[in-house]
């Protein structure tokens, strides 16, 4: 199997197609990338940015590129002696547009006798036989449907007719109830939709891939890429939505003739991916948190918890497992309501329960989960736990959920299956998508893949974690920005500062809610971060950051009942930044007091990431500083050209000065080159401890393997106002027993006892490799 030392993600897209990504291909060698990675390529919903939105699998999107844009690109990737690593969607296809589907097209219009039925994941009994498309803006909007050539139509909306449904005369409302779909008003789809989706969005519908006929024909073409040698490794979407992910993944390798496969697949602390996953790892969020946390001051976990309780009005600041137990609850009880009782419907009547208790019970019980899933059997103690914790919460319901626990732990029982499926999807709802934006005491925090409740990791645990992912995912993707990151790396390199300066920030941030006061402190907190950590940045992209991320805590305002005052005080704070001269001056002095020491922690987490064990990540753009907020904030075009140019200066002899855009570019190349070309620096992970009180500052490895090879040795500054305030790095050293050279700057040290002073008096990292007689 080929592996990649290194990936580069563009997001493919009309504005950057394929053929646009081929250009980009010896920038990318240049830089040092190993492989191109690549945002989903087959056909999509018309005008998608993402991609995720699959219309038809058996094409490349061609306003992506089409099939001419990716042998255009793979034979860019050819000639400069890289890989190709394309991400699929497996769990579901998108059907806001009806007629751009043809599946979805087939299933509305032929209903249980379509060729495509069996494709997707209908519960036919619970809507009459008809498929219910919650599309209307009331239930009264029947009134609004017309008849136009031959379909059925909705304003804009296009339906297909069943053959032999209309004859001259039928009203439409007529014609409609013959139809295998019926369209009801779209607030009814909370508790009442009959097929499954992907969370809790109806217009991207999960398709059954577990059915050998569906797997076949959904990824005919991705066999193509491997048969005609264009891509060389997957990249699998929300494998968790699957009924049989590991099944899917034994295919998958089938598939690909054993190539290089990563699953998106969340990790919560401690866990671990399925022992017969066949796949080389994940994609990389575990690694960022990890990554995150090491450059995060403890120290600052006291004050910081004052000041959220100070802001909620409590005694005590939030606990965070209590809070996503209800939020949770609350997601299964409301949004994905549909889909806790399509569960219950499949409790067997001679169990017992009605449906609405077995339904309470099963959200009870998935509000309790730890994890995103179980794998049956992997995972029974993990649902025999949530169960017991279920039922000590509510007691009342103890015989309930002791009633679901065996057939929960059936694996071939279809509501076991069908549970395996929905737990992740109320844990991304009511966490990644409500709890994040409700926990607010420190945003570095609330990434995809964390736990917020684990404020800061030591070096010693962060080496713990680095030797054990070195000894069982060494191809694992690690990374520090992606299309999915509430914050992007150098917003949270930013942020991270804050923990160092806890009373400061307080200070900072009563100042900035005494002046563009907003009647929410928790998010009031969170937005002011924020702003920090993008600064600067436009108006637009604040804006539609503040009101996505009070919409999505639910607290103040909904998406579907929005708090019109409370939206009009945040978008006021938001314009207050840049036209009330006081609330600018707040923010600006304090992220100019806080930017040098941002910069260390974004040059010292891409080295780290760049180097510990795994594969590396680079999301595009992120060579230079990387400010962007959740998407779609973390999708914006790329100014490439700049990029190659100051590449260019860097690689003509230009040394960039430490805290610019350009060290961090300075950094990036050299890391990717060195693990590109000399893959020898790069195979075991040892911690390098340092003498003297400054030692707590340096997070320090070598990559060096078992067997006493020297390998590279990474050297980077850790909470960096509090070096200063120390006055440096004073007599600090690091021992190294061979002659070394920094691949920054070109100085060589050693051996023998190095000051760290000496070594980081230009940058504070430092990436050095052993001197020998071919590299001197």
């Amino acid at each position: 199997m080929r592996a990649p030392a290194s990936t580069y993600r563009f997001q493919i897209r009309r504005e950057f197609t394929l053929f646009d990504a081929a250009e980009q291909v010896p920038y990318l060698k240049s830089l040092g990338v190993d492989w191109v990675y690549l945002s989903p390529i087959l056909t999509a919903e018309q005008g998608s940015d993402h991609g995720y939105d699959v219309t038809d699998p058996s094409a490349i999107d061609p306003d992506r590129g089409g099939p001419e844009g990716l042998l255009a690109l793979s034979r860019a990737a050819r000639e400069h002696g890289m890989g190709v690593l394309v991400d699929i969607v497996p769990n579901h296809v998108g059907v806001a547009t009806p007629v751009q589907n043809p599946w979805w097209w087939s299933l509305l219009k032929e209903g249980r006798e379509s060729p495509y039925a069996e494709a997707f994941d209908v519960d036919w009994d619970l809507g009459g036989g008809k498929i219910r498309l919650p599309m209307l803006g009331s239930g009264e909007d029947l009134d609004k449907l017309t008849i136009e050539d031959g379909e059925l139509r909705y304003y804009d909306h296009r339906f297909p007719l069943a053959p032999g449904t209309y004859s001259e005369g039928d009203t439409p409302q007529e014609v409609h109830s013959r139809q295998h779909y019926e369209l009801m008003d779209w607030r009814r789809a909370d508790a009442e939709l009959n097929y499954r989706r992907f969370f809790a969005v109806t217009t991207l519908a999960g398709i059954r891939v577990e059915n050998p006929q569906v797997f076949e024909e959904a990824h005919a073409e991705i066999g193509r890429w491997f048969r005609e040698g264009l891509v060389d490794g997957l990249r699998v979407d929300h494998p968790d939505g699957l009924a049989d992910p590991g099944g899917y993944l034994r295919w998958l390798k089938d598939l690909t003739g054993g190539a290089y496969v990563l699953v998106e697949k969340i990790l919560e602390p401690g866990e671990v991916l399925p022992g017969d996953f066949a796949c080389e790892g994940t994609t990389g969020y575990d690694a960022l948190a990890d990554v995150d946390r090491v450059f995060v001051d403890p120290a600052g976990q006291g004050a910081l918890d004052a000041l959220d309780a100070e802001l909620r009005g409590t005694s005590e600041p939030a606990d965070y497992a209590e809070m996503i137990r209800g939020t949770k609850r609350m997601i299964a009880d409301g949004i994905l309501r549909s889909e806790v009782l399509r569960l219950a419907r499949l409790v067997p009547e001679s169990y017992g329960l009605p449906v609405e208790q077995a339904a309470d019970a099963l959200a009870e019980i998935i509000s309790a989960f730890p994890v995103y899933r179980t794998y049956l059997p992997t995972g029974a103690e993990i649902l025999k736990e949530a169960c017991e914790a279920a039922a000590g919460h509510r007691p009342e319901l103890a015989v309930a959920v002791g009633t679901l626990l065996p057939l929960l732990l059936e694996p071939a029982n279809p509501i076991a299956v069908r549970f395996q499926q929905t737990s992740g999807m109320v844990m991304a709802k009511g966490v990644e998508d409500t709890a994040f934006y409700r926990y607010t005491r420190l945003g570095t925090l609330t990434e995809v893949g964390a736990d917020p409740a684990e404020f800061a990791v030591s070096p010693e645990e962060f080496h713990h974690r680095m030797r054990r992912r070195q000894e069982e995912l060494p191809l694992s993707m690690t990374t520090m920005s992606t299309h999915d990151t509430k914050r992007s790396e150098d917003a949270r390199a930013r942020i991270s500062v804050i923990a160092e300066l806890p009373q400061e920030w307080t200070s900072t941030l009563n100042t900035l809610r005494e002046l563009a006061p907003v009647p929410d402190g928790p998010y009031e907190n969170l937005l002011w971060q924020a702003i920090v950590g993008a600064w600067p940045a436009s108006r637009e992209r604040l804006q539609g950051y503040a009101l996505k991320a009070a919409r999505e805590a639910g607290n103040s305002t909904t998406y579907t009942k929005p708090n019109e005052d409370f939206e009009a005080r945040v978008k006021a704070a938001v314009d207050a930044a840049f036209d009330d001269a006081r609330v600018n001056k707040a923010v600006e002095d304090f992220v100019a007091r806080i930017d040098a020491h941002a910069a260390s922690n974004s040059l010292s987490a891409k080295l780290v990431q760049l180097t510990m064990p795994g594969v590396p990540d680079v999301y595009q753009g992120s060579e230079f500083w990387e400010r962007s907020l959740t998407d779609p904030d973390n999708r914006r075009p790329v100014d490439f050209a700049l990029r190659q140019e100051e590449l260019a200066r860097i690689d003509g002899g230009t040394m960039p000065a430490a805290g610019t855009e350009a060290s961090k570019l300075l950094v990036t190349s050299r890391a990717l080159r060195l693990r590109r070309d000399r893959p020898e620096l790069f195979q075991g992970y040892s911690p390098v401890t340092a003498a003297d009180a400054a030692s707590a500052h340096l997070l320090a490895f070598s990559r060096g393997s078992g067997d006493g090879s020297p390998g590279a040795l990474t050297l980077a500054t850790r909470l960096p106002a509090g070096l200063e305030a120390k006055g440096g790095w004073h007599d600090t050293a690091v021992e190294l027993t061979v002659p070394m050279r920094d691949e920054f700057t070109g100085a060589s040290y050693g051996p023998g006892s190095v000051l760290v002073g000496d070594v980081l008096g230009t940058y504070p990292v430092a990436l050095l490799v052993p001197v020998d007689g071919e590299n001197a």
